[in-house]
């Protein structure tokens, strides 16, 4: 079992708060309040889990500046107000971000039982695939 510091236990809490208030957020019809909260925790959270410099490292290297600008331009935009544009920057930013983390991701999923034969639907697996093809998205 993997054993977590007290700052990323907190961390933990933080992004999980973070992805509870986005999707509330959303669900709320765009609810401006809702999603800069949930925006807030989660960068936060994301700070307390892996550090602070290694946050900076993983946001601002040469290779990711499109995606962070996205993904932060996104943040800026719904702390300002305009929350779905804010929400369509972010998640476009996100997918940049994360990108070479989907390959790994959707392999772990298609392991699990019930979600691996539903990855696996004729339909659904072409769009499964071109998603975590981590050269589609450049």
């Amino acid at each position: 079992m993997i054993s977590l510091t007290d700052s990323q236990k907190i961390g933990m809490g933080l992004t999980g708060f973070g992805v509870f208030f986005l999707f509330f957020g959303m669900v709320l019809f765009f609810d401006k309040v809702l999603l800069a909260i949930g925006n807030i925790l989660f960068v936060a959270g994301l700070a307390f889990v892996i550090g602070l410099e290694r946050t900076f490292k993983f946001f601002f290297q040469r290779h990711k500046f499109k995606a962070t600008s996205f993904f932060l331009g996104g943040v800026i935009v719904v702390l300002i107000g305009w929350p779905i544009i804010g929400v369509v920057l972010e998640i476009y930013g996100f997918f940049l971000l994360f990108r070479g983390f989907f390959p790994v991701a959707v392999g772990f999923i298609r392991r699990v039982p019930v979600l691996g034969s539903i990855l696996n639907l004729p339909g659904i697996s072409g769009l499964v695939d071109k998603v975590s093809d981590s050269n589609n998205m450049v």
